[in-house]
C-alpha cells in the first residue's frame, strides 16, 4: 500500500528536531534564521516576526540562492499552520546539507494561540 502524507509527516517527524514555543523564542532572540514554509496568503494574513516566506513546494529551488539559509552558524527554526510541512521542510532542508534547521511544534497555530507576537503587514491602500 502507499504512503499518505500522515505516513510521511511520521517519518518526517521522527528523523528532525521539533522545539517548543519556549525553545523558538530563546533560538529567536539569538538571531535564529525563522523560515515560514505556508503560502504566501498564509503569510500575508500573518507570521512570526521576522520571517522570510518560502513556500515548501519552492523551498528546494530557492535554498542555495538564499543566504539566510546557507550559514551553518545560524540556527533555523523552520514553522508551516501546525508543523506537517515544516517538518518536511525540515528534511529537506537536513537532506540538502543545512544541519541547523528545526521544526517549531504546533507550528504558528500554536504560536498565535499564546498570544505570541504576530507581524500583519497593512493592507495595500489603493487611494
Amino acid at each position: 500500500m502507499s504512503k499518505t502524507s500522515h505516513d510521511l509527516v511520521v517519518e518526517a517527524k521522527a528523523a528532525i528536531r521539533e522545539v517548543s514555543l519556549d525553545e523558538a523564542r530563546r533560538l529567536i532572540q539569538n538571531g535564529a534564521t525563522v523560515l515560514d514554509v505556508r503560502e504566501p496568503g498564509e503569510f500575508a494574513a500573518g507570521h512570526l516576526p521576522g520571517a522570510m516566506n518560502i513556500p515548501r513546494g519552492l523551498l528546494e529551488f530557492k535554498l542555495a540562492g538564499t543566504p539566510e539559509l546557507n550559514d551553518p552558524r545560524r540556527p533555523i527554526l523552520v514553522y508551516c499552520k501546525t508543523s506537517g510541512r515544516a517538518a518536511l521542510a525540515t528534511v529537506v532542508l537536513q537532506t540538502m546539507g543545512v544541519a541547523n534547521a528545526v521544526s517549531l511544534a504546533g507550528g504558528f497555530d500554536a504560536w498565535a494561540a499564546e498570544d505570541l507576537p504576530i507581524d500583519r503587514p497593512a493592507p495595500i491602500d489603493f487611494e
